[in-house]
């Protein structure tokens, strides 16, 4: 990795952020036209154009028996995260579901000490209790009343997490490629069952929505892996703070959604303990926790 170019590695992930809020935009503008399920669905039919240029070394891809089966739980866990968000999507304004979705990494960092036995120092002990004080102060439980979509984004935050060690695991055994284009297809059958009993025949403009989601989903994917090679996590993770920036100013001009400043020191204090547990992995030289846009769909 060139730590040469923050400058490069800050634009990058400047264009990963405008992407990703274009994908949550655009799902946002279907209204409900279109079930959650099969909208995750159609995205991710549409975006299988995309494994086009691979579709030889997919063809001749052999996996194990384990590789299999991972690659299976894989993509229940990372169906069910995609549904979950865009069921949320359609019932909470779009900065409570970036802010939200900054607790990929905590998620992650918890299910590692579960499951893969990682140590949880004080420290990132710390940095865990503020998100949750983060993810409390957007929610706040028992001062107003907690939408369906709320408790989606906490299903998709866990599943997300889930998906992702499994894809760390998987990384190691099989090249980058394999790994994303067998979640690709593993994803659209996994979400398949879910849309035939809620399927309704969208309109041609719904098609083109959903492949624009696929389009800048994919994009914001390239230009993050872009970011990535040209300047390191510390310098690149704070700038995906700007989602949250972006997201309330798009939901305040198209969507007539407030703006409500506790979304916004919440997911301030979410995005801060994020933040420190990167900066300490990096001391440590070694990476289990992703970067808050790693997890995305």
């Amino acid at each position: 990795m060139d730590q040469s170019r923050p400058s490069v590695g800050i634009f990058w992930m400047v264009v990963t952020g405008l992407c990703f809020v274009a994908v949550t935009a655009l799902v946002k503008t279907l209204h409900g036209r279109v079930p959650a399920p099969e909208a995750a669905f159609l995205r991710y039919v549409l975006g299988l154009v995309f494994l086009i240029p691979l579709w030889r070394e997919l063809r001749d891809f052999r996996p194990t028996s384990r590789q299999w089966k991972l690659f299976a739980v894989r993509g229940v866990f990372q169906s069910l995260g995609v549904a979950f968000w865009f069921f949320a999507m359609t019932r909470i304004p779009l900065a409570e579901v970036t802010s939200m979705n900054y607790l990929n990494p905590i998620f992650v960092t918890l299910l590692a000490v579960l499951l893969l036995g990682e140590k949880l120092a004080m420290r990132r002990i710390l940095a865990i209790i503020v998100a949750m004080i983060g993810a409390l102060i957007i929610l706040r439980p028992g001062f107003r009343e907690l939408d369906p979509g709320h408790f989606a984004m906490l299903i998709t935050a866990s599943c997300f997490a889930a998906s992702y060690l499994i894809a760390k695991i998987l990384s190691a055994e099989v090249s980058p490629a394999m790994v994303v284009a067998t979640m690709s297809v593993s994803v659209t059958i996994g979400l398949a069952p879910m849309a035939i009993p809620v399927w309704v025949w969208p309109s041609l403009w719904d098609v083109g929505i959903l492949f624009l989601v696929a389009c800048f989903a994919t994009g914001g994917h390239y230009a993050m892996t872009l970011a990535f090679k040209a300047a390191p996590l510390t310098v690149t993770q704070p700038v995906t703070f700007l989602q949250l920036v972006w997201s309330v100013s798009i939901g305040a001009l198209l969507f007539d959604e407030g703006i409500d400043p506790w979304v916004i020191s919440g997911g301030g204090l979410i995005m801060s303990a994020v933040v420190f547990i990167t900066w300490r992995e990096a001391v440590l030289n070694r990476r289990i926790t992703p970067g808050v846009v790693e997890t995305k769909h």
